[in-house]
């Protein structure tokens, strides 16, 4: 399968905006906007622990057919999460812990599958962050087709290439890029203002 390199040189976020979301819980920026923007809540770290958050790069592909994400691969930048429209197929892999390797070693932030991964422990011992519908033993097919760098629905929530991706324990949230800027500061708001809740809560049971 081929891609154009120029799938890979969407516009992408500041570091710094995505940092600032980076270390909000995604819960916290659900509530920033109004609850829209979660993905399905089958979608979950695979291995306990696991945070990801980057621009997405989006791969649509065939169930059960990993081609795609292989040639997302190649033209991933330092950062990026490659977010996958597998049409939500949990019989076949569409990553394990080569697929994994490989993106650690391209500065890959990680991944998020309406699909299924697989090699749990080994993405986790390597501390390659993947979400994903399912786990499964059984291995992907490799013929196509697929499409990289368009925008795509996972998990009933649309993503375009460069929207902020955040995934933690509770799941994952997509942030348009045209509104992270506004969704960013209204989630650190939700965050202060839950801090000073736990505060009053604890000064309390005092």
């Amino acid at each position: 399968m081929s891609v154009s390199p120029a799938a890979a040189d969407f516009a992408r976020p500041s570091p710094d905006l995505v940092r600032r979301l980076a270390a909000l819980p995604a819960a916290n920026i659900g509530d920033a906007m109004e609850r829209l923007g979660a993905l399905d809540s089958r979608i979950q770290a695979i291995w306990s622990g696991a945070r990801v958050a980057g621009p997405a790069l989006t791969v649509w592909t065939r169930a059960g057919d990993n081609a795609a994400v292989h040639a997302a691969l190649r033209i991933a930048k330092p950062g990026d999460v490659i977010v996958v429209n597998g049409q939500g197929d949990e019989t076949r892999a569409l990553l394990g812990e080569l697929i994994g390797g490989r993106a650690a070693a391209a500065g890959v932030a990680g991944f998020v599958l309406d699909g299924a991964a697989r090699d749990a422990a080994d993405l986790a011992d390597i501390g390659m962050p993947v979400f994903a519908r399912a786990c499964t033993p059984a291995g992907p097919y490799k013929h196509g087709p697929g499409r990289v760098g368009v925008t795509i629905a996972v998990g009933g929530v649309a993503v375009s290439p460069g929207d902020i991706v955040v995934g933690d324990a509770d799941g994952v949230v997509v942030v348009p890029q045209a509104d992270a800027e506004v969704i960013a500061a209204a989630g650190e708001g939700v965050f202060a203002d839950e801090a000073r809740r736990r505060a009053a809560i604890a000064t309390v049971r005092r």
